[in-house]
């Protein structure tokens, strides 16, 4: 009986350390995930953003990767329209081919068919 009770204890144990790793973030920060959208939100009424530069963004201000994921994915941003929006920011202070445009905004971590929407959509 001592034996059975030691493996479900043990059983227990080892149930509790798996699922304690298998808990994501998701489940963990609702309020975390819910400040990165507010704060993703707010980058993109000052400045155009990918998804991939406005995810870094958040993860610079101390967001965990998949909050910062989130909050991106979730902003409500069209990245066709950011990489415009970008491409004309780009265009105030320099010049720039199609393809130099389009590879800066791949830089900035657009898509290609985004870089290339937004290189065409300014003129380029």
């Amino acid at each position: 009986m001592k034996r059975l009770i030691a493996t479900i204890a043990l059983a227990a144990a080892v149930v509790t350390v798996l699922l304690a790793g298998a808990v994501t973030a998701a489940h963990a920060t609702p309020i975390s995930r819910a400040n990165a959208v507010r704060v993703a939100k707010d980058y993109l009424q000052t400045q155009g953003f990918s998804f991939g530069g406005l995810v870094d963004q958040l993860k610079f201000e101390g967001f965990s990767r998949s909050d910062a994921r989130y909050g991106a994915g979730h902003a409500g941003a069209n990245w066709f329209r950011q990489a415009v929006r970008v491409a004309r920011d780009y265009l105030q202070t320099q010049g720039f081919s199609f393809s130099g445009m389009v590879s800066q905004l791949e830089f900035e971590k657009f898509t290609r068919r985004q870089a290339v929407y937004g290189a065409h959509a300014v003129g380029l």
